[in-house]
């Protein structure tokens, strides 16, 4: 970063959040080295589910929300150059050399969507009676009516409507969206 880009800099000298773009593969990396360092960070995680190639059970991979990214609250004033150069980070991410900053409200908005289990939920919240579409799987395109979640949390209990006839099939959630 040159000179003049420092000078824009917030010079109020408090913390805020910035989005760090992070060398490939290197998430957990910047994120451990930049609390070592003393800095909060947030680095939000999903749970993705996977069918195995076989016939065995499907699981579960662990990924970043953001391919590449993580949060981190700093003062740019002060820590920029430290940030930068931390290992695992490739950059900050900024706008005509000047560090872009992240609402609160926005890491907020994400946290608040983080489960018991430690991981950020994207399953749409239907509610009974939401109109669904299947999106995968060889039932792909049939449309119906969300009844409830299962026990199990990953399957849901759907009532097909596109068929002569009405059925209630279970499916997993992963496989239903919202009509809008």
């Amino acid at each position: 970063m040159n000179n003049g880009s420092l000078d824009r800099l917030p010079q109020h000298d408090s913390a805020r959040w910035y989005a760090i773009y992070t060398k490939t593969n290197a998430e957990d990396r910047a994120d451990y080295n930049l609390s070592a360092w003393g800095v909060e960070t947030f680095a939000p995680r999903i749970k993705e589910r996977r069918r195995s190639n076989t016939f065995g059970p499907a699981g579960y991979v662990l990924k970043p929300l953001f391919s590449r990214y993580i949060f981190a609250r700093f003062d740019a004033g002060t820590m920029l150059h430290k940030i930068s150069y931390t290992r695992g980070v490739h950059s900050v991410v900024a706008f005509a050399g000047i560090p872009a900053v992240v609402d609160d409200e926005a890491i907020e908005f994400i946290k608040m969507r983080i489960g018991e289990d430690g991981y950020i939920d994207l399953d749409e919240p239907f509610e009974p009676g939401d109109e669904v579409t299947i999106r995968d799987g060889s039932l792909r395109g049939l449309q119906g009516v969300f009844d409830r979640r299962l026990k199990d949390g990953d399957r849901v209990l759907i009532l097909l409507t596109n068929v002569n006839y009405q059925a209630r099939i279970t499916i997993d959630s992963q496989f239903v969206a919202a009509m809008r």
